[in-house]
């Protein structure tokens, strides 16, 4: 266990740390951004907002992706963008194709594995604004997408990517689907399903071609991806979806410094004992289990000028030592 974690008083426990730190309200500390978007497919370009100091080219580039119906504005992209901006870096808060209401400039749904998205996004602005370093770093789904977009280029990595990092990933999309159905974590399926169908009648009045009849029935994670997300991304249902998609295939094949962050009480994202295994034995990979610290949320005391955000600052503090690694 990271004995670093101190979890603030009243909020030990994860449900407590999860709830809180979701609706924790924050005051967005960023210049106004540059929107862009950026094709990554045919049909589908990702919006993305983007901090560049003076000098970008000289500057590490952070690139942020969120989790499920997430978004850009989600509360810890923008604290840690806030943070990265205050160091000098520059960021890109990405939208996962689809969301932040983005659904116009895609024609295909969203998934946890598309890292190739992050891949190609990088690719793109490394090109368009000569980035000479980049990092990458992803919360819950987005941390799925970060790794296993690390995993797949392994060893040849872009030269310019040289760190990542990942909070609250979900490398084991099928326990993890198992563990949010179970009764004593409703209310996070419940929650999810709410934003799920809403987007999905958002994006069928879009494109007609998605069937927004397929809704009847559904009143589960896995049951949406089974007969949506798998129907129209290409998947034989929601257990080939769950096994293709999970980074925790390609987590040995990490060849860049990488930090992964988990809490053993999130309460609805599990890493399997080879995950861990994984992780544990990749040289290039610090990972920080802790005791405590919720669904993204490892939110400690404040002080010092600190919003206690002990996980986003954990990231900035771990890109520094990268960065100071390779001037």
């Amino acid at each position: 266990m990271e004995p670093d974690f101190v979890p603030r008083r009243r909020l030990r426990s994860g449900h407590a740390q999860t709830i809180v730190g979701n609706f924790l309200r924050r005051t967005n500390t960023l210049p106004p951004p540059e929107e862009r978007l950026i094709p990554v497919d045919d049909g589908v370009s990702l919006l993305c907002h983007c901090h560049w100091q003076p000098a970008r080219q000289d500057c590490l580039t952070l690139i942020l992706v969120h989790g499920l119906e997430g978004s850009s504005r989600s509360g810890y992209v923008l604290g840690t963008a806030a943070r990265a901006w205050a160091r000098g870096w520059n960021v890109v808060r990405m939208n996962v194709r689809g969301c932040g209401g983005s659904e116009q400039y895609s024609s295909t749904l969203y998934h946890s594995g598309l890292s190739q998205d992050v891949e190609r996004l990088t690719a793109s602005l490394i090109a368009s604004d000569g980035l000479r370093r980049v990092a990458i770093a992803g919360f819950s789904m987005g941390g799925n997408q970060v790794l296993r977009a690390m995993g797949r280029w392994g060893q040849q990595a872009p030269p310019q990517v040289v760190a990542a990092a990942a909070v609250s990933p979900a490398c084991d999309l099928s326990i993890s689907s198992d563990r949010i159905h179970a009764a004593a974590f409703g209310i996070y399926e419940q929650w999810f399903m709410l934003s799920l169908r809403a987007s999905y009648r958002r994006k069928s009045q879009m494109h007609p071609h998605f069937d927004v009849n397929l809704l009847r029935g559904v009143h589960s994670v896995r049951g949406f991806d089974d007969k949506i997300t798998a129907r129209y991304m290409g998947f034989a249902g929601a257990e080939d979806y769950y096994n293709k998609a999970s980074s925790s295939h390609v987590l040995d094949h990490i060849a860049r410094p990488t930090l992964v962050i988990h809490a053993e009480d999130d309460p609805f994202i599990i890493l399997s004992p080879d995950t861990r295994r994984k992780l544990l034995a990749n040289p290039y990979v610090r990972f920080l289990m802790t005791a405590h610290g919720g669904h993204c949320a490892f939110i400690s005391d404040a002080g010092n000028g600190d919003d206690g955000r002990w996980a986003e600052r954990k990231i900035v503090e771990f890109l520094t030592m990268v960065e100071q690694a390779n001037p």
